[in-house]
């Protein structure tokens, strides 16, 4: 499908093992570590335990994410996701972060097993629509510590890359990137606003994920898990420019309830002090 949508020219509630802002759902696996809660922590090499890609498995994964990719875009549900990002505020948002660069990467986190639930493939379709729609979004990178050597070679059929690092979210955005993490663990959010906690840096980041606003509503009543992993969520609030998407359909809440566009614009280092965690 050709690029299109083009930006103006530059002059860009439950508990598992740790507390989530959304229901566990099956597929998602923890990706960070409280062991490795610091700026500093070693990125961790990684394979799949699944070291030989299956053929057959590899086929019917595809074409279960064709079917699955046409359903999404056919949908009422993908159809106000646009509306949203072609709104024109959200555009010049897009555009402030882009600045002079023509487009920016985006980077998954957290996907899930695309071959054992629906959920992810929903939103991995959702994120291939999106770089097929918008000229914008440059090479796409995904991780999940969960993804099968099977589900690894789709992904890179449908034009992804996989890492082979566990970066744990804490990628530094030295450039315009636009993060894509819907419905990861607190935890995760916490870890990428931590290693991007300067000026500069977090102007650089859109991120599509769970609302910030639920868990700074969840914080005030006291919710013990949220207190301990959203130091930085927190307190990027006062800097943040969320944009909720709504669901249009039953079939799409279990990927996307709860789910907003995050544009972050500090303009001074003291909105960066006053951190908990």
């Amino acid at each position: 499908m050709a690029a299109s949508a083009k930006l103006p020219v530059p002059d860009k509630h439950t508990k598992n093992e740790d507390w989530t802002v959304v229901l566990p759902r099956r597929g998602k696996r923890r990706t960070c570590s409280r062991r490795n809660s610091t700026p500093e922590a070693k990125q961790q090499p990684w394979v799949p335990t699944e070291l030989e890609s299956d053929p057959d498995r590899e086929l019917k994964l595809i074409q279960r994410m064709e079917i699955c990719i046409k359903k999404v875009e056919s949908s009422q549900f993908y159809q106000n996701f646009l509306e949203l990002v072609e709104n024109p505020d959200i555009l010049n948002s897009f555009h402030k972060v882009l600045g002079l660069e023509l487009e920016m990467p985006m980077v998954i986190y957290g996907i899930g097993s695309i071959e054992s639930y629906e959920t992810p493939r929903f939103q991995l379709s959702l994120a291939i629509l999106m770089k097929r729609k918008f000229n914008w979004i440059g090479d796409v990178e995904v991780f999940d510590p969960i993804l099968s050597a099977t589900e690894s070679r789709v992904l890179e059929s449908l034009g992804c890359s996989v890492l082979s690092v566990n970066e744990q979210g804490r990628r530094r955005a030295t450039k315009p990137t636009l993060f894509y993490m819907p419905h990861c663990e607190a935890e995760l959010y916490n870890n990428l606003l931590q290693a991007n906690w300067e000026l500069e840096l977090l102007n650089h980041i859109v991120l599509f994920g769970n609302s910030f606003e639920m868990y700074e509503f969840l914080s005030e009543i006291k919710n013990s898990f949220i207190v301990d992993s959203t130091g930085h969520i927190l307190a990027a609030r006062k800097f943040t420019d969320e944009h909720a998407l709504k669901i249009a359909s039953d079939d799409y809440f279990a990927a996307f309830h709860d789910s907003s566009w995050h544009f972050f614009s500090p303009a001074l280092d003291t909105e960066l002090l006053l951190v908990k965690n």
